[in-house]
């Protein structure tokens, strides 16, 4: 049903703003497409610890980057700024910072460095975002762009034996187009149109299309042990954030629930291999994942109980898929100990015992 009628909503951080528009989710794409490249044409040129990137834990656009630089050993050439898992509706803020303020930018409020940009800047403050630390002005918030420039035009900055996230086949990258742009529309949107859904019918098409497409990544993983073979690609870490965060968020606080991630035996054993490879896991804190979800959305949640649940422990079993291919890194080597003060916190993770 469409009745015409637009409607506002709160959730307007995580990837863009976004609208009901006839009871149906609909998320603005429209961000700050500005890139950073290595001619800097755009007037942001690629240069060693000029810029730093704003992502937080909780959101899952936001995971996407942080792995990647991870991955790819950006840490010295980009830094990392980290807001909470929470913000009202004017901004995330630094508030795990001491003092409340980002220790590079010295603001309180994302909102700060995008009014810095455009001072009427008229869209929702998102993350990821990259940030020019010598005027305090964002570059850029596009997230999908963001991740596949980290790749290109960031390479003289990689790490030794960073794997190759963007495959070079010309055949091979337009796969990896195509799944991105299906996990994209059914499976990391998909859950936000099934738990954002203003109506039963817009609920009810949302659930089956996201099932429909969860269906089609478990066969499909069923004989490969990535989504385009033996190796880690783009693809891998735009799907892991959603399935990372599929029990403990998804299934019950967006009613995706016709069964669990644990109950899906070939992607959960692909998330559960993605999670323990050095890159994946390290980066995603449960805690800060729970209560942003669950204390952000009002509207879903009035009450901001957090639940207890779910119990993490299984996320550490062996998975079994190294008979679908021993060489996860494709050639490359996998990055080494997570840096100084950009560890999950203890308690935050099985990977992070308290």
């Amino acid at each position: 049903m469409n009745d015409g009628t637009t409607t506002e909503r709160p959730e307007h951080s995580q990837g863009g703003t976004y609208t009901v528009e006839g009871q149906e989710f609909v998320r603005d794409a429209n961000y700050i497409s500005t890139r950073i490249t290595r001619d800097g044409e755009d007037g942001y040129a690629v240069e060693a610890d000029r810029y730093r990137l704003i992502a937080a834990r909780a959101c899952p656009w936001a995971n996407r980057s942080i792995i990647v630089r991870r991955l790819l050993g950006l840490e010295d050439a980009i830094s990392l700024g980290m807001p909470g898992p929470t913000h009202d509706e004017r901004s995330w803020t630094f508030d795990l910072d001491p003092g409340g303020k980002d220790p590079e930018l010295g603001i309180e409020r994302l909102q700060e460095a995008f009014f810095a940009r455009d001072p009427e800047y008229p869209r929702g403050i998102t993350v990821p975002a990259i940030v020019d630390t010598r005027d305090g002005a964002v570059v850029t918030n596009d997230f999908a762009q963001i991740t596949l420039d980290l790749s290109t035009e960031w390479a003289a900055h990689h790490r030794e034996g960073a794997p190759r996230l963007l495959p070079e086949d010309p055949a091979e990258r337009d796969e990896m187009d195509s799944v991105m742009r299906r996990v994209y529309t059914e499976v990391n949107n998909g859950v936000y149109r099934c738990g954002f859904a203003g109506s039963q019918e817009a609920y009810d098409e949302a659930y089956e299309r996201l099932f429909t497409a969860l269906d089609w990544l478990e066969e499909r993983l069923t004989t490969r042990r990535f989504l385009l073979g033996d190796a880690i690609t783009e693809a891998d870490v735009r799907l892991f954030t959603t399935l990372v965060r599929f029990d403990a968020v998804y299934h019950g606080h967006f009613k995706c629930n016709r069964n669990k991630l644990t109950e899906m035996p070939a992607l959960w054993a692909y998330a559960r291999d993605l999670f323990q490879l050095p890159g994946f896991g390290d980066t995603v804190d449960f805690a800060q994942i729970k209560e942003h979800y669950y204390v952000v959305h009002t509207d879903i949640n009035p009450t901001r109980i957090v639940p207890a649940g779910p119990d993490l422990r299984g996320w550490l079993d062996p998975h079994g898929r190294e008979s679908l291919g021993d060489d996860p890194w494709g050639g490359g080597t996998p990055p080494g100990p997570v840096r100084d003060g950009e560890q999950v916190a203890a308690g935050h993770s099985p990977l992070s015992p308290a």
